[in-house]
């Protein structure tokens, strides 16, 4: 089984090695991928749940996702209570554990098969992602479904932003949560991009090398996923060619808004 760890615990932080030792005891037979989201960001789970479980890769796939700010409630905290644990089951069989927590399940609510509360403790330890939830998420890696609780609704979960930073990739390049069928611009077309307090010109491109070097483009990226009915989601990007366009808009941070002025 192909398991891909979501968390906000830090690059390089030991947690990470903390959980994948728990997970491995619920589910010996796991490769396991870990990926490093910034703190509190169910922007960026959001985006990546998405995007590792609506895309092609093993049937034999779990998600297991852990982002939880604890915004659901503003008072104090009872025995280290969070927000509830959830299983969803997507088209493609890919299996989805993780924190209900803002945008965590906002991209993939509309796709899934099966959307439930897991009847876990939501207190217990300050650390559920390495003492709580494993236990859950080895059942249901072994289809043992027994801990599902209430249904979930598509529209109990926010929608995702249509206007954010989502992600900077390894190459300053800035994905956003902005679909590019929502975009209506020929190639080459001069556009005006904020983002954060910087504003740039750029230029529309619908591949992402038909730009000379040195250019500001926005087109549309490499995340996205195809849906049911045949379509192709994906989401608008800017980079420069030769560059950063994460440097060239003052390094901006993930969920500003993005916003096209012209």
């Amino acid at each position: 089984m192909l398991l891909h760890l979501i968390a906000d615990y830090g690059n390089g932080d030991p947690a990470f090695a903390e959980v994948t030792q728990r997970l491995l005891a619920e589910i010996p037979e796991a490769q396991i991928n870990c990926l490093s989201v910034p703190p509190f960001s169910t922007l960026a789970t959001g985006f990546w749940v998405g995007q590792l479980g609506l895309n092609k890769g093993p049937k034999n796939r779990l998600i297991y996702h852990n982002c939880a700010p604890r915004q659901d409630n503003p008072e104090a905290r009872q025995n280290n209570e969070g927000e509830g644990l959830t299983y969803a089951l997507l088209p493609n069989d890919v299996k989805v554990v993780g924190v209900f927590a803002g945008y965590t399940l906002s991209f993939i609510k509309n796709y899934a098969q099966v959307l439930h509360t897991i009847e876990v403790s939501r207190g217990g330890s300050q650390f559920r992602s390495r003492d709580v939830f494993p236990v859950a998420a080895g059942a249901i890696a072994k289809g043992d479904l027994s801990l599902l609780g209430e249904r979930l609704h598509p529209e109990q979960i926010p929608d995702a932003p249509t206007d954010r930073v989502a992600w900077i990739d390894g190459y300053g390049n800035i994905k956003t949560t902005i679909p590019a069928h929502t975009i209506n611009l020929k190639p080459e077309e001069k556009v005006v991009i904020r983002v954060g307090d910087v504003v740039s010109d750029a230029i529309y491109s619908d591949g992402s090398f038909r730009v000379p070097e040195g250019t500001l483009a926005f087109a549309p990226g490499s995340s996205g996923w195809e849906i049911s009915t045949g379509e192709t989601i994906r989401w608008m990007e800017l980079f420069l060619r030769g560059g950063s366009a994460w440097e060239r808009f003052g390094r901006p941070r993930l969920n500003q808004i993005v916003t096209r002025l012209s």
